[in-house]
């Protein structure tokens, strides 16, 4: 990769000739993404990736992703900092997770005070976010007819069948936990799918979040270490996996992610019966539910289905935002 000659330049000039957002319009505006896609990776069942494709920014994330290559690497490697910032498209990536962290903090302790009090809103909410993000991207679909279908079936019930497993009982030996972090990462950069979730199937969830607990500790530490190395090889293959998938077989992949999104609607259902739980750390965990149908047309239905549509105009506006920028 060809970079800039960077000898002359001061940190402020080698950090503004990385890629993203040229005006403060631009950076707000991706902000303001960066927000709803940390809002939705601290949701069950929803994704930041989800956001990303509805928003027109999922290409522009996988290529950021991908910037950090081997030449990033080599210069890192050598001292040469200018040189490596200037392989990473470092403004679009800092404004981005800016947002995302700026609302993971901010928005933990309100979505899990929305969820405890106010489960099924919440999840009506959520579903009509979902159900307009899969009318968008359908929108985006050219070919519905031989693969495109195929994929689209298979991504439905590959999603389905996913948020349905119960969790498992896994190894804690060290190339389980890499594979771990590899796994959950892409959840960030693949619709529909919650990292949190993914967690509990791979029976990891408890060990993990221990681990964060107490971070300091040199196992905990050890644990984490090997948990982060997994997740930088997990995300920067899958980004170049994804990029590769749009590039050669956009339809098809475009195709298999709204089915994904399709299937997890399984998982945001608002009504729903808890089959079994589990206490992890003195919290009780759900770890199994069913879907159900109303009991009856009360107030409580009709206020979620309002949610609905608030949740369906909520996306329809972002993908119109994203169009005229």
């Amino acid at each position: 990769m060809k970079t800039a000659n960077t000898d002359s330049m001061s940190w402020k000039e080698a950090i503004l000739n990385t890629k993203g957002p040229t005006n403060l319009k631009d950076s707000i505006v991706l902000f303001i993404k960066g927000l709803f896609m940390g809002a939705a990776n601290i949701i069950p069942g929803v994704s930041g990736g989800t956001i990303a494709l509805i928003t027109g920014i999922y290409q522009d994330l996988l290529f950021a992703i991908r910037s950090f290559n081997i030449d990033t690497i080599r210069y890192l490697k050598n001292f040469q900092f200018k040189e490596a910032l200037n392989t990473i498209h470092l403004r679009f990536l800092f404004v981005l997770s800016l947002g995302v962290a700026v609302a993971i903090f901010s928005l933990a302790h309100l979505m899990n005070f929305v969820f405890v009090n106010y489960p099924i809103f919440t999840w009506a909410f959520f579903f009509g976010l979902i159900i307009a993000s899969i009318v968008v991207m359908g929108l985006r679909i050219n070919h519905w007819f031989g693969a495109g279908g195929i994929a689209f079936l298979a991504g439905t019930a590959g999603a389905y069948l996913f948020v349905g497993l119960i969790p498992v009982s896994t190894p804690e030996t060290w190339w389980f936990i890499l594979f771990v972090g590899g796994v959950i990462i892409c959840t960030m950069i693949l619709p529909g799918l919650s990292g949190a979730f993914l967690l509990l199937i791979m029976g990891k969830y408890e060990y993990i979040t221990g681990a964060v607990k107490n971070p300091f500790i040199w196992d905990n530490f050890v644990i984490l270490s090997l948990f982060i190395v997994g997740c930088g090889l997990g995300v920067i293959i899958f980004s170049r996996v994804l990029s590769f998938m749009l590039k050669s077989f956009e339809n098809v992949t475009m195709a298999m992610l709204t089915g994904i999104m399709c299937g997890s609607l399984r998982k945001v259902w608002p009504w729903k019966e808890v089959v079994e739980t589990k206490m992890i750390r003195g919290k009780e965990h759900i770890i199994s539910e069913a879907n159900v149908f109303p009991a009856q047309l009360n107030t409580e239905f009709w206020i979620a289905v309002l949610f609905a549509l608030i949740g369906l105009v909520m996306v329809f506006v972002l993908e119109k935002s994203a169009a005229e920028n």
